[in-house]
């Protein structure tokens, strides 16, 4: 195509800035991998439902966002008016893939709920962002999916309590696949939102409506929480933390990071999540978590070394 020589330059000036975008969501994934542990001392220590916790995590987040952007208000408004559609998907995609993702929890387990929630996103991501651009993706960006999605199944298969119970599997599986479906078209449209939206802007919003949408299964489940300070210190870390910090800086991120891409980098998420298990609750750290280990990483390395091999065909 005539274009080819003028866009060849042009992409080469946007690795750094490709790069940097590969940070804030690395981060990301980091700050979503201490979710699992504080989830689960949540839970033991109030019998909160996770749909409960995930409202209590949004509504914090939303809250603490709002106060930090009052002065805002107005952009927040015009940005609702300049893209009213995409900002309330996005809120709402969030909201509806959370409560799916703790609905195969409790149908399928742990396992079935990350592998195929968590794996299928990148794998849409992929899929739809080479049928958007009308080619197929390189053997780079097939070889990160491939160790991504490999290391994930080891990891997660392996961390899985034995015994854990399966009550519907059938829907367990149903509503995974809808989470990541969930995951991977939110993150898509959000991608497209963050090019004219500030982060701070589009996570308020965003966490703002989650939490709308996630009010009434929290509602039907209960939402009372002891007031304690080991559980307010849990309830403000996934509010604040894993939500309004990691979600700024993943918004951020998506600047210049595609879809897909953002998907592998939070695979991180249950790699981080398996590291504090064994460094807080002593749990056994079994060899497939580290080969896994040792593919998400070098899935998340050769991202960090060829963004730009990783982005193309």
């Amino acid at each position: 195509m005539s274009t080819t020589r003028t866009a060849l330059p042009a992409a080469s000036a946007a690795h750094p800035a490709a790069r940097s975008g590969l940070i804030p969501i690395t981060v990301t994934g980091v700050l979503w991998g201490t979710t699992g542990v504080a989830v689960q001392l949540l839970r033991d220590g109030t019998g909160l439902s996770p749909v409960s916790i995930g409202f209590h995590r949004l509504a914090i987040a939303a809250l603490v966002l709002l106060a930090c952007t009052a002065g805002r208000l107005p952009t927040m408004v015009a940005a609702l008016r300049a893209a009213p559609v995409p900002l309330l998907l996005t809120g709402v995609g969030l909201g509806l893939y959370q409560a799916l993702y703790f609905a195969a929890v409790a149908w399928a387990g742990v396992s079935v709920a990350t592998i195929v929630s968590l794996g299928l996103a990148p794998v849409l991501a992929a899929a739809w962002e080479s049928a958007h651009a009308r080619r197929l993706p390189g053997p780079l960006r097939l070889g990160t999916l491939v160790a991504a999605v490999a290391g994930l199944v080891l990891i997660t298969s392996a961390t899985e309590h034995p015994g854990a119970a399966a009550p519907a599997p059938l829907l367990g599986l149903l509503a995974a696949a809808g989470s990541g479906l969930g995951y991977a078209v939110t993150t898509l449209i959000s991608r497209q939102v963050s090019q004219r939206t500030a982060p701070m802007t589009l996570t308020t919003i965003s966490t703002v409506v989650g939490a709308l949408t996630l009010a009434p299964f929290a509602l039907v489940a209960g939402v009372s929480v002891p007031v304690r300070l080991d559980t307010v210190a849990l309830l403000l870390h996934l509010g604040v933390v894993t939500t309004a910090l990691a979600y700024a800086l993943f918004y951020a991120g998506l600047r210049t990071t595609p879809g897909s891409v953002a998907a592998v980098l939070t695979l991180l998420e249950p790699l981080t999540a398996a590291a504090l298990a064994v460094a807080l609750l002593h749990e056994p750290l079994p060899l497939p978590v580290i080969v896994g280990g040792v593919l998400l990483l070098t899935a998340v390395a050769a991202t960090y070394l060829a963004p730009h091999r990783a982005d193309t065909a």
